[in-house]
């Protein structure tokens, strides 16, 4: 117990930002209106190809077999991620060509 409450004593800016960030992230999504939330989000998962290069940069730098392993978890999971998003927006602009 103690070392988590010195965990939080030093890192408490950064936790304070990313618990701001959350609440923030929920604020915006909530206001969005429903016929622009699943453009804006297939468009989110679109660009998280930024995920992709980090996993593999972590894999590039593996020391041990679980950080090898995180990234490579992290590299499926980010084209999967990727290719939904890409998925999602073909079919709604499929829905906005005229039709033979």
């Amino acid at each position: 117990m103690q070392e988590i409450l010195s965990f939080i004593y030093v890192h408490k800016e950064a936790i304070f930002i990313i618990a701001l960030s959350i609440l923030l992230g929920i604020e915006v999504i909530s206001h969005v209106p429903a016929i622009l939330h699943t453009p804006l989000m297939s468009g989110a998962n679109a660009i998280h190809g930024v995920v992709i290069i980090g996993a593999i940069i972590v894999m590039g730098h593996a020391d041990t077999t679980a950080s090898l392993t995180l990234g490579f978890l992290a590299v499926v999971l980010g084209t999967l991620n990727v290719v939904g998003g890409f998925v999602v927006t073909d079919r709604m602009l499929e829905m906005f060509k005229k039709k033979k």
